[in-house]
């Protein structure tokens, strides 16, 4: 089993940064990949980026190209996503993610964050 718990989240105005983290725990040596999906209200969860968790190979979805970048710190289990230029479009809830495929469809994870809330205001 692997718990994870994000961390970050909060009320910014359009062109503001966040980072989010998100801080994994018990059996995470058998972790491939960790992600970041957000979800907006009424819409479906959707993905962000995704981080091979021993690649370290990062990959984005086209929204968020260019603006958020998606690390590992090297020395423990922890993902950020730091999140610059934010958009009204960005306000969502996210959740972290983590598994054995390195996918972009939230059925690719096998665990999952309680989730953080991200508000942009225009």
């Amino acid at each position: 089993q692997v718990q994870l718990v994000e961390s970050g989240g909060g009320l910014v105005q359009a062109g503001d940064s966040l980072r989010l983290s998100c801080a994994a725990s018990g059996r995470t040596v058998s972790l491939y990949a960790m992600a970041w999906f957000r979800q907006a209200p009424g819409k479906e969860r959707e993905f962000v980026a995704r981080f091979g968790w021993r690649s370290y190979i990062a990959d984005y979805a086209d929204s968020v190209k260019g603006r958020f970048a998606i690390s590992r710190d090297s020395a423990g289990n922890t993902l950020y996503l730091q999140m610059n230029s934010l958009k009204p479009e960005d306000t969502a809830v996210y959740y972290c993610a983590a598994g054995v495929v390195f996918g972009t469809n939230p059925a690719a994870y096998t665990y999952w964050g309680q989730g953080t809330q991200v508000t942009v205001s225009s």
